[in-house]
């Protein structure tokens, strides 16, 4: 086993190891390094090509399959091929229920407020699980390429991403073996790609137009002593080249007459072929091809007149971030442009007529974000001397939550001095009291960590569970001295204790901490894994039971009895110590019980709207 030298200081490692940039696209992922010329460069792994699709396909057989290959199922099997999942990270069903038509894979609804999970090839997985595979894959890609062990990795993320995203991904990056030493937003990766704010004497402000495959946003920056300021950032997490390629694809089969209900199949097939349509109207001005004997011809002309509304919208986006950062379109020193669907012509000529200047587009716009993060990662292995690195956290600080899990909420490597919060509910009805205890440390189970401190946010009002809301907030000042408060919105009662010193761990303390943690990676992602699904199994059976109590009445004996049985099936899954048969009996209970929750809703809206309560 090889030991790693960490330098508290920065919390980078020892600059003989190859760090790489990845950038985890929602479309496509890819991978970059500093090469031995000091130049960042994409890799291509034995002509795979640079991107890597963001796809994962679950053969029959439960093996798995990731990126190009696994792209082909998209049409085959589109139940168990998963696309988009970086849209779903961090997120629960309530903030993607909108738009869950638009994924051909099973979303499981169990819970409005938990994390979604995707249902393929019979097992149930986690965002983080999935991105953990896309990962895995750009890792051994990398190994493979450059003959080494890669285990660290700057990855990047939109700036738009909440705590909870950028955790999900950090999350992502362990279960994949790596050691995530930063995570750094895309604009700001972009920016150092084309090398702006690389000179520390540098003072601009610049836009940064990021059109992907699935997501736009558009992020204003203040460079200013080499420090990135995100002023204010804008944008549309459902809008991008497949909404080109849907409009497309709308066009295609109105022209045809085939109708709103056509397979899954052939809508993938057209989909894929209206891809192809967009690509090449960048350089020509017909596109003609046919789907099954179908017919598959546009015009450039007719291609631009149906996306414009779309390009319209990313500037509507433009002029309210400006807006947001109370500037103005000459205050913009630079647009710097990304993603793959910049590439359009109608985009760059918009972007720039908004901005009133020309648009760096000069980098290929896929790989621009992904060869930011490795100037990034050269920056953290100590070969740039002339970028300014602020102070970092060595470990990772957060609570624990139900089951005993560590819940980050300040990240290793975050930037000292350093403030974050997350929101947390109660359990159980008419809760009072909420234990908070605060660790340091890199595994799942706060048991492998350090504890900091522990106290009680006393006099919560009584409540039913899951309506109190909790602020927990973590304050680092630039001593290292943690300052955390908890306050209960709705009432206003407030806790707060200092813990100090946070570190008081020698350099071998804390480097052995890191090894752990990534030596211990999956079973560490599999006991947390194990227990999320007991808690909310438990939850689950809670609920279930308080509600049966109470509405005894408004449910009929059959609905009573199935109901009971689905629950002994549920409370047998959990001894079971199986997260996938959890998983199920949880889906099953909910599929269930919803249609008569609902029926209850109803009759409780139409007696409120006679004046009766119901209880």
């Amino acid at each position: 086993m090889a030991t790693v030298s960490i330098n508290l200081a920065t919390g980078s490692i020892q600059k003989e190891e190859i760090i790489v940039g990845i950038d985890l696209g929602t479309t496509n992922s890819l991978v970059a390094f500093i090469n031995p010329e000091g130049n960042p460069q994409v890799i291509n792994d034995t002509g795979k090509g640079v991107l890597v699709p963001s796809v994962v396909h679950f053969q029959q057989d439960g093996s798995v399959i990731v990126g190009n290959d696994a792209r082909e199922y998209l049409i085959s099997d589109p139940q168990n091929t998963i696309f988009s999942v970086k849209r779903l990270l961090g997120r629960s069903y309530t903030d993607i229920q909108a738009h869950s038509d638009t994924f051909s894979y099973k979303i499981i609804d169990d819970n409005t407020e938990s994390l979604v999970k995707i249902n393929a090839g019979g097992k149930y997985y986690t965002p983080i699980e999935l991105s953990g595979m896309i990962l895995k894959e750009l890792k051994d890609r990398a190994e493979h390429a450059l003959k080494t062990a890669v285990n660290r990795a700057v990855i990047t993320v939109p700036a738009y991403f909440n705590d909870s995203q950028r955790q999900a991904t950090r999350d992502a990056g362990k279960l994949a073996g790596l050691d995530v030493l930063r995570i750094v937003n895309e604009p700001t990766a972009a920016s150092l790609a084309y090398g702006i704010g690389l000179n520390p004497e540098e003072e601009k402000t610049i836009a940064v137009y990021d059109l992907g495959g699935g997501t736009f946003d558009v992020s204003i920056l203040k460079i200013q002593n080499g420090i990135f300021e995100v002023l204010s950032t804008n944008g549309d997490t459902f809008l991008g080249g497949d909404d080109f390629d849907q409009a497309i694809v709308n066009y295609w089969i109105e022209s045809n007459g085939l109708g709103e209900n056509i397979d899954k199949g052939l809508r993938q097939a057209l989909r894929l072929k209206a891809e192809e349509a967009k690509k090449a109207l960048s350089t020509q001005n017909l596109f003609n091809d046919q789907v099954n004997d179908i017919p598959c011809a546009i015009t450039k002309i007719k291609f631009e007149e149906l996306i414009s509304p779309k390009v319209e919208q990313t500037i509507k986006c433009c002029q309210n971030a400006l807006a947001d950062a109370g500037l103005k379109v000459d205050d913009i020193q630079e647009v710097v442009m990304v993603g793959g669907s910049t590439r359009t012509p109608i985009v760059k000529r918009k972007v720039s007529d908004f901005f009133g200047k020309v648009v760096h587009d000069k980098i290929n716009p896929d790989e621009v974000v992904a060869l930011g993060a490795a100037i990034q990662s050269d920056v953290l292995a100590g070969n740039r001397k002339d970028i300014l690195l602020l102070d970092v956290t060595p470990l990772s600080l957060g609570i624990e939550t139900m089951g005993g899990l560590m819940d980050v909420i300040i990240p290793r490597n975050a930037k000292v001095p350093s403030k974050a919060g997350r929101q947390y509910t109660t359990s159980i009805d008419g809760q009072a009291n909420m234990k908070i205890a605060v660790y340091q440390g890199e595994r799942d189970l706060v048991k492998e960590n350090r504890k900091l401190a522990e106290f009680d946010l006393k006099g919560i009002p009584g409540m039913p569970a899951g309506f109190p809301k909790v602020d927990i907030n973590f304050r680092l000042n630039a001593d290292g001295i943690l300052t955390v408060e908890a306050v209960e919105l709705r009432s206003g009662v407030k806790q707060e204790v200092e813990v100090k010193p946070t570190y008081g761990l020698t350099d071998q303390e804390v480097e052995k901490m890191l090894i752990d943690s990534i030596e211990n990676a999956k079973e560490d992602v599999s006991k947390r894994m194990l227990i999320e699904s007991r808690t909310e199994g438990e939850q689950m059976i809670y609920t279930v039971e308080r509600f049966l109590e109470k509405n005894k009445d408004h449910v009929s004996e059959q609905e009573l009895t199935d109901t009971k049985k689905l629950l002994e099936e549920l409370k047998k899954a959990l001894s079971s110590g199986d997260k996938d048969q959890i998983h199920k009996a949880i889906d099953e209970l909910n599929e269930f019980t919803r249609p008569f929750a609902e029926r209850l809703m109803n009759v409780a809206i139409s007696a409120a709207m006679k004046g009766k309560a119901i209880e």
